[in-house]
């Protein structure tokens, strides 16, 4: 009764508080300390305002197409994941996680493949989009995601990258934003490889095929 009292009042009430702190960038902290390195913790939060109505369009062609139409979970995506997955279990495994997903993950979770923290990111997941608008879990997912070695969220990349503010970001730096996403912390848009620029162009493409989201 207690963990459930606390864990649905926690997702009411950042439904209308900031998210200042995540679980990750506490152990990504811990992680530069114990590894003898300078500690950075780059993130200043911005509402969906003040954020260029590009960046959404370009989180949701790279990472989740139908996020407009679904309730926390891509079932097509799953059921396509899975069975890539066994036809060739030699490639390196796809996920389906979708925005609320991954939401879920960095806001109230760790990061770790254990059936425990699955099963508790597939319950907060239900519990956001239960109480949280769309706009709301896109806001949230654009200022706490990791982007980069110490930076978290879309005012602070926006900063040190391209040194302008999340509001003032083109589409094609969006797109580029977005596609370092799969793994920030090797993909650069500050430095992008041919591969960055290779989904940079495809995810501009796919943009124009993508609902438009009111902020």
């Amino acid at each position: 009764m207690a963990f459930f009292a606390s864990t649905i009042l926690s997702v009411i009430a950042l439904r209308f508080v900031p998210v200042f702190f995540t679980p990750l960038m506490f152990i990504r902290c811990a992680q530069q300390v114990s590894e003898g390195r300078d500690l950075k913790l780059s993130h200043q939060w911005v509402s969906l305002n003040h954020i260029s109505p590009s960046m959404p369009v370009a989180v949701i062609a790279s990472e989740d197409g139908r996020f407009l139409d679904h309730h926390g979970f891509d079932f097509k995506a799953i059921q396509s994941a899975a069975k890539r997955n066994m036809e060739h279990p030699e490639k390196r495994k796809l996920g389906a996680s979708t925005i609320s997903q991954q939401t879920a993950k960095n806001v109230f979770l760790w990061p770790s493949r254990t059936w425990l923290r699955k099963g508790l990111e597939v319950y907060f997941t239900a519990l956001i989009e239960l109480f949280w608008s769309k706009q709301r879990i896109m806001e949230v997912y654009l200022n706490s995601i990791e982007m980069g070695e110490g930076i978290y969220g879309i005012e602070a990349v926006a900063q040190e990258h391209f040194g302008c503010s999340a509001e003032q970001l083109s589409s094609k730096q969006c797109a580029l934003v977005a596609a370092t996403l799969p793994n920030p912390r090797k993909l650069s848009s500050s430095n992008p490889s041919p591969y960055v620029k290779k989904r940079q162009q495809r995810i501009l493409k796919e943009m124009r095929f993508v609902k438009k989201f009111d902020p």
